[in-house]
Formats: C-alpha cells, structure tokens, sequence
C-alpha cells in the first residue's frame, strides 16, 4: 500500500443514482442540484453493545457518546499529513505549469512569426463544416439535464434498432470523432454521440467548478435516463473515457457494457506515473493547463495552430484527416470562450489526488495503441491488475497510435462485433 492510500480521507460526496430523467426537447432549461453531500457522522462505524462470557450486558458507548475534540484529536494526525501532501503536489504541478508554458508560449510564438498574417488570435468559423451537417451520421437534437439544468447537443441514429450505444469523445474534438463507428453500428442499436458540456454547441459553463467528475458523471446518468433507456453500452476514449471509468464505478447498473480506448482510470494513472516519471512528460500540457486564460491564449494563437498541428502531425495526429473534418473539431473551439469549458476539465483533474485504488468490474472492451503519444502501454497491464477476473478484454495495435477510433477504425469494429456478440444473440 501508498503511502497517500491510507492518509486519505473518505470522500463526503458520493454519487447518488436519480430516478428522475431529463427531457428530450428544446425548450426551457430545468433546475436541479448535484449530488448530495453526507453527513460526515454517518462514516463512523456504529457500535452495538457487546454481551461479556457471563452473558451479562456491557456498555458500550455509541457514536454520540464520544466527545468531539477526541474524534477531532484521533484524526489530527492524517487530516494534518494529507493537507501536507497536497500542498507539496499543487507547489510541484504549478512549478510545471510554470515551465512548460514556457515551453508551449516558445511554440505559439514561432507560429505567429512563421505565419504572420494569421496574427496572434484564432479566426472565428461562422459557419459549420459541411461534413458536421452530413445526414448519414444520424439526426442532431439536445437533451436538458434534469441534474444540472444543462441543454447537450447530441447526434442519434437507428433508434428502435436495439440496445443504446452511447459513446463519449475526448479532447481537442466532439462528437465527430465517432463518425465512423456512428454508421457501423446504427444496424443493430440506437447509437448517440453526445457532445460533453463546455463543447459547442453543448453549453457551456464558463466556471471551472461546473467541470468536477461527480457533476460530469450526472450528466452522463441524465443522459441515458433522459433518452429512456435502464442501461447502455459505453464507448468511450480519452477524456470520455476518464468520465466511463468513473460511471462504471458508481453507476454499476446503467452499464452494461464498456469499450474504452486509449486512457485509464484516474487511480491507476495515479499510481502508474509515480512509478514512472516519464508518463508524465508524455502529458506534459495537463500542468500548462492548470492555469488560469493563458492556456485558451497559447492554444488559439495562429488560428489554432498547436491544436491543428497535435491533430494533423504523423506522429501524434489522425492519419489521412482532411481539411474538413479538421474544420469539424477547430469549428467549436473557434466561437467566443470555446477553449474554456474543455481546458476546464483539466483543471479539476488534480482535485481529489491522492485516489485510492478501486476494483473494476463491469464488462470492458479495451483497445491501446502500441504508439500511443500520450499514454504508455505499460498502464494496460496497470489497468488488468484492477479488473475482477474475467472481466477485461484487452488488446493493444501494434500501428496505432492515440486516435484509434479514426485510425483504424476496422479493427476497432471487429473487436466490438466480436465483443457485443452475445448481446445481439
């Protein structure tokens, strides 16, 4: 066991599912709160009173029986160790901040100077890319959040066709990096690509504290229950597979299924990248974005030029990606505070470290790319040590890299036909 595993508190707040579902219309937005927070009494374990050998009562005192200042004087010690830990964590994430927007405001301005007629500012797209309105990929419609009161844009096809496929995109892109798997498996389920609140035209909240897990994974719960379904099979991969990780968790019942691609649970990256320092530098920019507008600044300079280049780059990018559906992903960060929302999901991702350890057990497809940028394969055997036996498949593609959904989008589509078999049977 870490060190931090044990010094960690028990969380207070912990997702509740809700019986209500949201509504599947375009008018007014509905109210509602996030999860409840619990009394911190309650984590106490009740004591019962005991019988001694004789048979004969002992008294025992209750919870309520023990004064405050003792339960506050037993629990000094770790509340006093963990605040010590985070506050050295945060004075080492910010001293990378620090450095590596040196580093990126390095790159941004060698952009403005190579290609000075872009200027320093992102050109707003007034219009949507063609490909975004193409009518083979389903019909467009928005869902109010019942939790949140959030309208979400969605793209939905083969309603009727069987069980909901809901798949859940990362960053820098939106619901249109699962065209391809949106027209595979419309044959046999209703399939639905949301776009995540804080991506346009989804809304978008300008504070940072609207983009905690716990209120992300409301969404994700008002989602599936708001389109009238019990239970879905999640796909998801990078930052929507951080939120299906944790769905899976605390909202065992609404999934059925998982095919997660190219990101682990947020405990597991945890524990990994302290084992090994050099994951870290492979997502150096999580630091950059820890700070408050510039990021938004350096990412938007040259029309966008760090974000065309991380997509487009034979390396690092999606291989054969055309100018359109470049267009596609730069469209909604281009419009007013664009870049906001998905930068803020970043900024709570260093919240609520250290994470204890947590088994894993819904049924999951996982697919890595063996030349993933950003993630080593070493975290997929990380990740099959959390699993309840059985309940993992796992495979990792030698040619790929971190976008596999468009990359080799064949592959990936075996894999799942073979994996939902049963289903369909």
């Amino acid at each position: 066991m870490e060190p931090w595993q044990f010094l960690s508190e028990p969380s207070l707040s912990v997702p509740a599912a809700c019986p209500a579902s949201a509504d599947v219309t375009k008018g007014s937005r509905t109210k509602g709160s996030g999860f409840p927070g619990s009394d911190p009494s309650s984590l106490l374990p009740l004591v019962c009173p005991a019988r001694s050998s004789a048979g004969s009562a002992v008294a025992v005192p209750e919870r309520g029986d023990m004064p405050e200042m003792v339960v506050t004087a037993l629990l000094a010690p770790s509340r006093v160790s963990l605040k010590l830990l985070r506050f050295f964590m945060w004075i080492w994430v910010y001293s990378a901040a620090i450095v590596v927007a040196a580093v990126y405001g390095c790159i941004a301005l060698t952009h403005v100077l190579c290609r000075p007629r872009r200027g320093c500012y992102g050109r707003p797209r007034c219009a949507a890319p063609a490909c975004l309105v193409d009518p083979t990929l389903g019909e467009h419609g928005f869902l109010n959040l019942r939790s949140s009161g959030l309208r979400l844009h969605f793209v939905s096809a083969g309603r009727g066709n069987g069980p909901l496929m809901l798949f859940l995109h990362g960053f820098p892109q939106n619901w249109f990096s699962w065209r391809y798997q949106l027209r595979e498996f419309q044959s046999h389920f209703h399939v639905v690509a949301v776009n995540l609140r804080g991506y346009t035209p989804s809304e978008a909240p300008k504070d940072a504290d609207c983009y905690t897990i716990d209120l992300l994974m409301a969404d994700i719960q008002d989602i599936i229950l708001g389109l009238g379904y019990s239970k879905c099979i999640l796909v998801a991969h990078d930052w929507g597979a951080v939120l299906a990780w944790n769905f899976s968790i605390y909202f065992p019942s609404l999934v059925e299924r998982m095919v997660v691609v190219s990101a682990p649970p947020t405990s597991v990256f945890q524990d990994y990248s302290i084992r090994h320092i050099g994951q870290f530098f492979k997502v150096n920019y999580m630091f950059l974005f820890q700070l408050p507008r510039l990021p938004e600044r350096l990412l938007s300079m040259s029309d966008f030029q760090i974000l065309k280049s991380s997509l487009t780059d034979c390396k690092t990018g999606i291989p054969h990606l055309t100018p359109c559906e470049l267009e596609a992903f730069l469209y909604g960060f281009s419009q007013p505070g664009g870049l906001i929302g998905p930068i803020n999901y970043y900024r709570n991702i260093f919240r609520n470290i250290p994470l204890e350890p947590q088994e894993l057990a819904i049924p999951t497809l996982l697919l890595w790319g063996e030349k993933d940028p950003y993630f080593q394969v070493g975290l997929v055997r990380a990740i099959e040590s959390r699993f309840v036996p059985g309940r993992l498949e796992a495979h990792i593609l030698p040619d790929a890299g971190h976008y596999i959904p468009q990359s080799h989008p064949q592959e990936m589509h075996q894999y799942m036909w073979t994996f939902l078999q049963d289903l369909l049977d």
